[in-house]
């Protein structure tokens, strides 16, 4: 039988870890690549795949497929670790990666700034909940991606319509969120990305306002002319903020979004995305290569694991 590999990297999407598995060949790191679809698990098994598992689950994997693997893997990635795997993006991270009302709870507790928000458990509480924001509102799925879930309604008559005519966003885990629609300066939403809590990068996503998808990896951006991306030099509070946000979610590897409210200059948190696909064509974008920092960090977590097996 052969060697077990240091690392195993569990995944849905088919596409958008490709540049990562690139990334790992070329520095050689040994890695078994496990796909959610087809995978099932025995209690009974006390060995994890691997001492080391990155996950590089999707929230908008249910859109791919009904039977989608975010419950599952909550499951999963607990056994995992409680036979002593390192799970990158383990139970913690993926508790607060599956919940946006769970993040904006991470973010206000810190004392930023977030979109005023009421969250419910049945759509007949919509309006009531709307009720003391300003409008339009938008309201979204507690558990999302790729903008999936989310419509915005200008007047309370609307929304009341809507929600009538039984057309308002329903969630897979029945948690709705209703939120005051933030009109973002210049258009722009800011992305910055974090590994081991420490900020990465950060990326401008321009948008019309047509589109609340604002994915900026190679395939989501395919069908998405009207979204731009380019580098953004955040400033000092800012990449405190994101840090501390990392490290209160628990999150070993994230983007956190934040965009500035045009009303009153609020610099307004609004997401954690425990997925970081990383932006499309960094070395044009960034000048350097985010997969080759994050297989750095792979290595050192393998070499940790050595060091407390030996």
């Amino acid at each position: 039988m052969p060697d077990q590999a240091p690392l195993a990297i569990v995944y849905e999407h088919p596409e958008w870890f490709k540049p990562l598995f690139a990334a790992l060949d070329r520095r050689g790191i040994a890695y078994q690549a496990i796909r959610f679809q087809d995978h099932r698990f025995d209690l009974a098994e006390k060995h994890a795949p691997a001492p080391v598992v990155l996950s590089r689950l999707a929230m908008s994997s249910f859109l791919r497929q009904d039977e989608h693997p975010i419950f599952y893997a909550q499951s999963l990635y607990a056994h995992w670790e409680l036979n002593g795997a390192r799970v990158i993006n383990g139970t913690h991270a993926l508790a607060v990666d599956a919940s946006k009302a769970r993040q904006l709870a991470v973010i206000q507790s810190l004392g930023l700034d977030i979109p005023a928000t009421r969250v419910v458990h049945r759509q007949a509480d919509i309006v009531a909940a709307a009720q003391g924001l300003r409008f339009p509102v938008i309201v979204k799925v507690n558990i999302g991606g790729s903008g999936a879930g989310v419509s915005r309604y200008d007047t309370v008559e609307e929304l009341q319509q809507a929600v009538a005519d039984g057309t308002t966003p329903k969630g897979i885990d029945s948690v709705t969120l209703v939120q005051e629609y933030v009109p973002a300066r210049d258009r722009h939403m800011v992305r910055m990305e974090t590994l081991d809590g420490k900020f990465l990068y950060a990326i401008s996503l321009n948008t019309d306002g047509g589109t609340f998808d604002l994915c900026p990896a190679d395939v989501c951006l395919i069908d998405k002319p009207a979204v731009t991306v380019r580098e953004y030099k955040p400033d000092r509070h800012e990449i405190r903020a994101a840090e501390a946000i990392a490290r209160a979610a628990r999150l070993d590897i994230g983007g956190i979004e934040f965009m500035i409210d045009d009303r009153d200059g609020a610099r307004r948190f609004y997401d954690i995305n425990g997925l970081s696909n990383f932006v499309a064509d960094p070395l044009n974008v960034l000048g350097w290569d985010p997969h080759e920092t994050l297989v750095d960090y792979l290595d050192r977590a393998i070499d940790a694991t050595r060091e407390k097996a030996a």
